[in-house]
Order: C-alpha cells, then sequence, then structure tokens
C-alpha cells in the first residue's frame, strides 16, 4: 500500500475540472459520530463526457477523532431539470418533448465514515487481517484505492439519489444504504485480494498498457454485438492470457465482469431513460432469448427489466 493519500491522479482531474461547474443541487445527510454524506449535482455541457469513478481513502491522523475512511463517487448519464431537482424522465409538465431547460448532471458523493462506527463493524476477530486493520485503522499512514463501480454499487448510488423518502423515513433509508454500499465497496476490494492478481511485467511498457486500454474500448464498441476473448486478443494484437491478466490489473475486474455490467447499465438506460420495450432492448443487447436477458439483468440490478420501464 502507498503511504500517501494520494486521490488517483484520473480522479484528481476530474474533480478540479468539475469543481467549476454550476452547482444544481447540494444535500447533506448525517448521523453525528457515524457517517456523513454530502451530495453535489452539477450542470455538464453536452460535449463533455463523464467517466463514473470511485475512490476509497483511509485517513490516519495520530489523534483518533481526526481519522476517518471516505468513499467518494462520481456518477453521470442523467438528465434534470435545471430549474428543479426533477428527473426530466419524471417531468409532469412538458413529458413528450425536449424542454430549454434540460441539462446532463454530473452527481458527486461524499460518504465519510468515523472510527467508532467502523469499529462497532468487527466484534470478533476477522479471518480477514487487511480488513480489520482497515476498520479499527490499524495502519499508521493515510492511502488511497481506487473503487470500481459495479452494477450493485451504482445501483445503490442510483437508489440513494433517486429516492421518493422524506423526513425521518429518509434517514432510516440513507442509513440502510450507506451501509450496504460501505459492504459492497469492501467485499470488491476483498474479492479482488482474494483472487491474487500476478504482477504483470509487460505492463511497465506503454504500448502493452495502451493494447489493455484499446481491448476495454473496443469492448464498449461491442455492447450490442458480443465478442470473444480470442477475438478480442486479436484485435489488440496479444496473447489471450496477458490481455486478461493486464486487463484485471488495470481496471480492477475481469473482462467478463466488465462487459457484463456495461451491457446491463446501459440496458438500464435504454430502459428507463430512453423507455425501450424489453424485446427491443434484448434485442439491441445481442440476447437471443428475452428471458436470458432477463435472468442477466436482475442478477446484476436486483430488478425486473419490466420493473424501470416508463409509466
Amino acid at each position: 500500500m502507498s503511504k500517501k493519500a494520494e486521490i488517483p491522479q484520473l480522479l484528481m482531474s476530474e474533480k478540479s475540472r468539475f469543481d467549476d461547474l454550476p452547482l444544481l443541487f447540494f444535500k447533506k445527510k448525517d448521523i453525528p459520530g457515524s457517517w456523513h454524506l454530502e451530495i453535489n449535482r452539477r450542470k455538464v455541457s453536452a460535449s463533455m463526457s463523464v467517466n463514473d469513478q470511485g475512490t476509497l481513502t483511509y485517513h490516519y491522523d495520530p489523534k483518533e477523532e481526526n481519522r476517518f475512511l471516505s468513499l467518494q463517487f462520481c456518477v453521470g448519464g442523467r438528465t434534470f431539470c435545471s430549474e428543479s431537482v426533477v428527473n426530466c424522465e419524471e417531468c409532469k409538465l412538458n413529458p413528450n418533448a425536449q424542454c430549454v431547460e434540460q441539462t446532463g448532471t454530473i452527481d458527486e458523493l461524499q460518504f465519510r465514515f468515523e472510527p467508532v462506527h467502523l469499529n462497532n463493524l468487527i466484534k470478533t476477530e476477522s479471518k480477514n487481517s487487511e480488513l480489520q486493520a482497515l476498520l479499527k485503522f490499524k495502519y499508521d499512514h493515510s492511502f488511497s484505492r481506487p473503487v470500481v463501480i459495479n452494477g450493485r454499487i451504482r445501483h445503490t448510488l442510483d437508489s440513494i439519489l433517486n429516492h421518493r423518502y422524506a423526513d425521518a423515513v429518509e434517514n432510516i433509508f440513507i442509513n440502510a444504504q450507506t451501509q450496504i454500499l460501505l459492504l459492497y465497496t469492501l467485499e470488491s476490494m476483498n474479492t479482488m485480494q482474494e483472487e491474487e492478481v500476478p504482477a504483470c511485467k509487460f505492463l511497465a511498457y506503454h504500448e502493452e498498457r495502451e493494447k489493455i486500454i484499446n481491448a476495454r474500448e473496443i469492448l464498449l464498441q461491442h455492447i450490442g454485438d458480443p465478442i470473444t476473448i480470442k477475438e478480442l486478443s486479436r484485435k489488440v494484437a496479444i496473447n489471450e492470457c496477458y490481455l486478461k491478466k493486464g486487463f484485471k490489473v488495470m481496471f480492477g475486474t475481469t473482462i467478463f465482469d466488465f462487459y457484463q455490467d456495461q451491457r446491463m447499465e446501459h440496458a438500464r438506460y435504454l430502459l428507463y431513460e430512453k423507455g425501450l420495450t424489453v424485446s427491443e432492448v434484448s434485442a439491441l443487447l445481442g440476447y437471443s432469448s428475452i428471458s436470458h436477458f432477463s435472468t442477466a439483468f436482475k442478477k446484476h440490478t436486483g430488478l425486473k427489466p419490466c420493473e424501470l420501464l416508463v409509466k
């Protein structure tokens, strides 16, 4: 682990870029001594690309009261009314036409967990010594790690951003979702550790890293036209073994899991924001069977595709 509290350079550059954008919405929620949440929604131009990103930061300080664990996520892809916090797909004034007040957004969510709260999560000795050291603040230095936003994490973030609860019920809901988000984040990082991804010496060369990056771009271009790993390796001129290992090291997930996550997130977008039918989305994503698509979608999001259809 790095002994510096460095948020990855990409996320830092994205954050500084977003800080200058017009603020559309701001919210704070917290449970004193437990966790604190801040949400910033900012307006983005149509030409600005937004990549979903996440970071876990462990902040150590000699004084226990100054220690904390934080999660930061930047997610985009939705349109909102610049005059309110209403999602444009839920607009009752002008539901069937383009509106001049419609704007793209980037949401930044920052969660801060206090030591007392985290310490209470581990009452017995854990087999996972790294997780226990993290939650009990046993490391004597600060550090940051990237968080891969998988389907479950994205679904939880969406739930926090788009729920309809208010007052005391909202506090209960946000508290539950915040704990679930922490669980999913730690679980995803623990999975990466348990799989013991081997070091890839070939990634020390720029041209080899470019091949892995190109492979990721090709996968995104084939969301509706599935491509095999063998075909992908030929396109980027690297053998399958190196491709799979390099992809896991650089992006923190397997090729299959990344591709499936992207397909299901695109399916969510087509169903919820574009209003396409389940059969239309299934066909666009290359599924020969609607039932196979529905099963994959529910496994990824916890929802049936029909539950996201625009009413």
